[in-house]
Formats: C-alpha cells, structure tokens, sequence
C-alpha cells in the first residue's frame, strides 16, 4: 500500500512543518480525485430502459405475476433505476469537482504561507493506497460503483473517527479529515504569519471555478433536471491574511465531511440509513455535503436493492443494469498494445491539468487567465471527459481470461524533459489515434492548449 514519505514524522503542525502539512492537506485531496473519477465513469448514467423494463417483465411472468401488472412494476422499477444511475453519477462528479476546488484552497494556502504547491507527481502510483496520515489507514482503491466502494468514500468524508485497527503510524497523523483541517485552523489561529501576497493564486471572480457543469444534472421521474451543486456553497479563496485562510479552510470542511450529528457509521463503514439528515454546506440549504451525498447514494442503493429482491426473482445486483464491468485498480501495462497509447494520451491529459494548474501558481494576469480557461476548462470538460467515455467503449481480456471494459487509469503520465509537454501530448495523439480513429475529431483541440513548461 502506498504512503506519501516525503514529510517529516511529527505529531502537531508547527512553524518548522507548515509547509509540509499544508502539502500534505493537498496530496489529500488528490489522492480522492482519480477514486471518485474512476467510479464515476463506470457509471452508466444512461442504461437502455427497454432491456431494463423488458428483463423483469418475463422474470415477473415466468413467477406467475399476471403479464398487465408484471409490465407495470418492471416500468416503474426501470425508471428507479434510470433514476438513481444517473443520480448518483451527478453526486459523485459533484464530489469530484469540489474536490478540485479544494486542492486550489489549500495551494492557495501554501502559495500564501509555504512557497509554490505541488501538484505534478502527487497521483498515487501504487494501488490500493491509503490517505496520507489518516488514522486508521484502510484502503482506497480505483473500483466500480457498489456499495463497498461507497463504504470507502463515506470512510473518507467521515466526521466520525473509524474503528478499525490502527495500522500505520504515518506524517501529521488525523482521524478524520476535518480533524487535520481542525489543527492547521488552530495553529493559523492563533499565530501571527507572514502572507506572501505577491505571488499569483487561483482567485474569485474570474470564473476559474464552476460549481455545475453537464455531468452534475440529472433528471428525476419526470424528467425535471436538477442540479446537485450550489452556488453559494464556496468558491476560491484569495489567502492574503488570517481571516481568509481560515475561510478557505472552512469551505474545504464544510464541503467534505459536513457536520456531526448527521447520519453514523455502522461498525462495517455502511451510513446508519435511518438517521440520514440534510446536512447541507450553504447558506441556501440546496447542497448536501460529500458524506451526507454519498450516504444518500448508500442508502437508495440499499433500499432499491432490498426491493428488487422482494420481487421473488432470485438475488439482483442492480448495479448489474448500469455499471460497467471494469477492472479493479487498472494499469497501462495491463492493456494490450493496441490499447495502450489511448491510455497513455489519457494519463497525459489528465497530468497536464496538474501541469496547468500548477503553472498557473507562477503567472498571473491574462497569462493565468488563458491557461485555466482555455487549458484547464478545455482539457478537464471536453478532452478528457471525451476520452473517457471513448476508451470504455473498448473491452480487453486479461491473463486470467477475464473479459472487462477498458477504463481510464487516472495515472500521472511522465513528461519527458527534451520537448514541451504539449509538444508530447499531440504526439500521443497521432500515436493514440493510429490504433483508434474514432478520436479524431480531437484532433483541433490539443494545437490550441497553452503551452505549459514543466
């Protein structure tokens, strides 16, 4: 299992490690970023109703339901499920968002206390890995949507302590998330420091941050779309002094792990469904925090589960109708030949964000201002929300004969030194689009990336 081991084995945030532990609180949120993204796009937000609809109409009648009301409880059970499947995608991408925004909070803080954020680099390489200095540690893999894999992310967000065994002794060691958030709100508190206000950061009102995009709505049953992100629930913060480092901070807890005295935690990481509550992260009370969204998500899995079984049908997964089967913790080298330079264009695209990201820590002005919109906006909603989709399109069969789709990796992809990295990237276009010319009409986007030095 992997461990970030770059940081310095102490107990308290003080002036000698802030720096560190602000890193730290970074490499947090981008260990979350490539989970909530690959159990995202093993969703299919659009199952086909009919197959859905069909499927338990003749499994109804073949138990002696009558064919009128076999075809009414399989309509309406299909639509559930049309329902939750995109539902749920919108929930977690919403995460996913917000947790991106929260990796700038916290490079904004450092860029502001600590010198230049690292971004690059930061993607954990070793699967299944663990979240830097959370105690106790338990795994965290790249997996499909099921209910074990929602177990794991409302480990993540939890207000709760866990009760597992204690396993790691690790760097600035927490609980809980808001708990490490907790100590450097205490020690910024109650600390007179410098804010280096000179340097550029990720700021409001220039539209770098959207809360909602395409892939945060879904529809319910009656087809009225609803957006599951708020505009009041946080933006980016410019740290300049005291008072706006602590509100960074605070978005990032409230956004996450919300409040205690929301729904528990049973003893196996599943939410105490009965005692989920609106707990909500703005002031318009329209947005649910990431643990109350995914306990939510827990709980309608659970529920649409025990009904289906109570069909008398026999035992239903019903992730079966709109997850894909992909592979657990995927890697490039796992891929066949033909495969692999679509996922190494992927990994790329998804590392030159960081690239972007991290560049736009050293320009300020109109030059910032084109990378994060014209780079990072083009190449997170467009490029790289393209080629995931394209890339499951595929399917594999591995050593062991197991036939999956193929997924994205979400590995950092190693830039070489000799050429820029958007030179690199249009190169792994024309190798990627050789074996798969369905992506060709990707072509026009990569010339028009900012150009971005490592």
């Amino acid at each position: 299992m992997h461990v970030n081991s770059l940081f310095s084995k102490q107990s308290e945030i003080n002036k000698d490690n802030l720096g560190e532990a602000i890193q730290q609180a970074i490499e947090i949120e981008i260990a979350t970023i490539p989970v909530y993204l690959y159990t995202y796009y093993s969703i299919n937000r659009v199952p086909n109703q009919d197959v859905i609809s069909g499927t338990l109409s003749r499994a109804l009648v073949k138990e002696g339901v009558p064919v009128a009301e076999a075809n009414t409880i399989a309509l309406d059970l299909s639509a559930e499920i049309m329902v939750f499947a995109n539902k749920a995608g919108a929930l977690i991408m919403s995460v996913a968002i917000e947790e991106m925004l929260h990796m700038a909070l916290s490079s904004n803080l450092k860029q502001a206390l600590a010198g230049n954020p690292q971004l690059v680099g930061k993607t954990p390489s070793v699967w299944p890995t663990c979240l830097p200095g959370h105690q106790p540690e338990f795994p965290i893999n790249r997996d499909r949507l099921s209910q074990a894999q929602l177990r794991t992310f409302l480990k993540i967000e939890s207000p709760y302590e866990l009760k597992d065994k204690l396993l790691l002794q690790a760097p600035i060691p927490y609980k809980t998330i808001g708990q490490f958030y907790e100590m450097l709100t205490d020690f910024i508190g109650h600390n007179e420091l410098y804010y280096n206000t000179h340097s550029p950061q990720l700021i409001p009102g220039k539209g770098y941050y959207a809360q909602n995009n395409i892939d945060t709505v879904y529809y319910d049953k009656k087809h009225n779309p609803r957006f599951v992100n708020s505009e009041d629930s946080g933006d980016l913060v410019y740290v300049q002094d005291q008072e706006s480092a602590l509100k960074a901070i605070n978005i990032i807890v409230e956004q996450g792990e919300g409040h205690k005295g929301a729904s528990g935690l049973n003893p196996d990481g599943s939410p105490k469904c009965e005692l989920v509550s609106a707990d909500y992260d703005d002031e318009s009370m329209t947005e649910l925090s990431h643990f109350e969204k995914f306990a939510r998500v827990y709980c309608r899995y659970e529920r649409l589960t025990a009904k289906f079984n109570a069909l008398g049908i026999g035992d239903i997964d019903i992730s079966s109708y709109f997850v894909n089967n992909v592979p657990l913790n995927p890697s490039t080298a796992d891929y066949p030949a033909n495969i692999q330079p679509v996922s190494n264009l992927l990994n790329a695209v998804y590392t030159y964000i960081f690239v972007m990201t991290e560049g736009c820590y050293k320009q300020g002005g109109n030059t910032q201002y084109e990378i994060f919109m014209f780079g990072i906006h083009k190449s997170m909603i467009f490029i790289l929300n393209s080629l995931c989709g394209d890339i499951m399109k595929l399917s594999y069969t591995d050593k062991k004969g197991n036939t999956y789709a193929v997924a994205p990796t979400f590995e950092d992809y190693p830039f070489g030194l000799l050429s820029s990295p958007k030179d690199q990237l249009i190169a792994l276009y024309k190798a990627a689009v050789a074996v798969y010319p369905a992506i060709s009409y990707l072509e026009p986007r990569f010339p028009v990336l900012p150009d971005v030095a490592l």
